[in-house]
């Protein structure tokens, strides 16, 4: 069988597997995205794969980078990474997209045990502030989301963070077709 018959396959199993699973993500037929953890649960991941045009013969690109991973340090991120290609490798020739994601839930504990989540602080000082000769401004504070806000914002993007194309067209339409009936 060829790579691209072995890819179709494995992307019909996958659509069965996972169908109505809110971890796994398909956003394209050969990029996919899944959640290792409760959306809750600080320990939890997203694993960004995509194929490339010889897989299952080489190994899928593995990426961590998306926004839901933000708060993991790039240490925790490159040990999840090394561990999942030692992974791939190892089963190289065979389709392991299930086996990569399976192999990671049953593994999360291990893959994020040295996880310390990385909390991003802004410190703003002008310089009057720092000489103490003016009265104290208060600080900017930078709006906070909520989960579900956040959560909103991600669904609403693809894997790279972008509206996709025409998300606002309703808008348009209905803007155009208030100028013709007017």
């Amino acid at each position: 069988m060829s790579a691209q018959e072995d890819q179709e396959m494995e992307l019909e199993a996958l659509r069965s597997i996972y169908e109505g699973d809110d971890c796994f993500k398909e956003i394209s037929p050969v990029s996919f995205q899944f959640r290792i953890g409760d959306l809750e649960d600080s320990k939890a991941f997203m694993l960004d794969v995509s194929w490339t045009d010889t897989y299952p013969e080489t190994a899928p690109q593995m990426s961590l980078d998306g926004f839901f991973n933000n708060k993991i340090s790039s240490e925790t991120k490159l040990h999840i990474l090394s561990k999942l290609e030692e992974q791939a490798e190892a089963n190289l020739g065979t389709a392991m997209m299930y086996t990569l994601f399976d192999w990671a839930k049953e593994n999360q504990e291990s893959l994020m045990e040295n996880h310390k989540p990385v909390i991003q602080a802004v410190t703003l000082t002008s310089s009057n502030e720092a000489t103490g000769t003016a009265p104290a401004k208060k600080k900017e504070r930078k709006e906070q989301l909520t989960k579900s806000q956040k959560r909103r914002m991600v669904s609403k993007t693809d894997y790279k963070g972008e509206l996709p194309r025409g998300w606002n067209w309703v808008d348009v339409v209905k803007h155009v077709s208030m100028t013709f009936t007017s």
